[in-house]
């Protein structure tokens, strides 16, 4: 796979121009983007792959959920749905797709979620309802040009960041790196806790953000206990079990469960992993799985999973919450 994205490298610069050629049609007005009055926030990024899209999804959920009415719009990835879903009590992962479900079932009482591929749509359908939300939120919807969202956030790894990349197929990126321009914040994400203070100056020198952009540096924090449909467990207590994984980078927690001196072995497929009756029959042979939580939306469903198949929470911390907070909730303000 790799081979062939070198042997595809002549392509680059054709994908580099019609993205980048696109980008200007929007920039100049000549295609359309659609404003609203009401605060839409985005959070997507240039690359593919996972840069922490969910977590940061959840971080702003927690941040206004008690204050505000709250949706959340995906496009629901593999969803075997079409047009607009409004998740409800028989709303399943199939309907939806795994991230949007994950949202719903932690957040359920307090927000709407919903899934539209065209996002105009989505926000058209949520603003029809009785009680329409006051804040949508964007997921993965950076290149989804034909919405302006008021309130961009960009998000980066610190692993693999956008400004050492390239564009598709040899590269990662989906389009080219100027577009971090359209950024009102920019979040490096999955840094090191103890990430010093010279290296996120290099990281900013590199960015080079404009004066009105704000840059952030988060981590991954994971829970010291895993979850099951109705227990809990220490990690500590974890013996010789199976990580299983669909998501983009497995490594982080393989690292975490490492560095905790766990002994397990990895099951590790690609990012939002379709399970086969294949997949299930192997895993019932399994007497304890440890999985995402996105992969535990899709798998909880079965039966005969549901006593040994737990999931490892995570969260994010960002370096300067008081300032970031700040931002969002001064936007919010500015709409409202």
């Amino acid at each position: 796979m790799i081979f062939l994205r070198y042997i595809l490298f002549p392509v680059v610069p054709i994908y580099y121009l019609i993205t980048w050629l696109r980008n200007k049609l929007y920039d100049f007005g000549i295609k359309k983007s659609m404003s609203y009055d009401i605060p839409v926030i985005c959070v997507g990024n240039l690359s593919v792959g996972g840069t922490g899209k969910t977590p940061m999804i959840e971080y702003l959920i927690n941040l206004l959920k008690d204050d505000y009415l709250v949706a959340t719009l995906s496009r629901g990835y593999k969803r075997k749905t079409e047009g607009f879903q409004l998740a409800n009590k028989d709303t399943t992962v199939e309907s939806i797709g795994d991230e949007p479900f994950q949202f719903y079932n932690k957040f359920k009482k307090d927000i709407l979620v919903a899934v539209d591929a065209n996002r105009n749509n989505g926000i058209k359908q949520l603003q029809l309802k009785d009680n329409p939300p006051e804040i949508i939120l964007l997921d993965d919807a950076f290149q989804h040009r034909k919405v302006k969202a008021g309130f961009n956030i960009l998000l980066t790894t610190y692993n693999n960041p956008y400004f050492k990349d390239i564009v598709l197929p040899t590269g990662n990126l989906r389009e080219p790196r100027n577009g971090a321009k359209r950024a009102h914040v920019i979040v490096v994400t999955k840094c090191p806790k103890d990430l010093s203070d010279s290296e996120k100056s290099a990281i900013l020198q590199q960015i080079n953000p404009e004066a009105t952009q704000h840059v952030f540096f988060s981590s991954i924090s994971y829970s010291n206990s895993v979850i099951s449909s109705d227990t809990t467990k220490d990690i500590k207590d974890l013996q010789d079990f199976t990580l299983v994984t669909g998501i983009a980078n497995a490594s982080p927690l393989v690292s975490f469960l490492n560095e905790n001196g766990l002994t397990f072995e990895h099951l590790n497929f690609k990012d939002h992993h379709e399970f086969s009756k294949e997949d299930i029959l192997e895993l019932n042979k399994k007497e304890l799985i440890v999985t995402t939580e996105k992969d535990f939306m899709r798998l909880k469903q079965y039966e005969s999973l549901k006593e040994k198949l737990f999931y490892l929470p995570i969260s994010i911390l960002i370096n300067d919450e008081v300032k970031i907070n700040e931002l969002i909730k001064g936007f919010i303000k500015t709409k409202l």
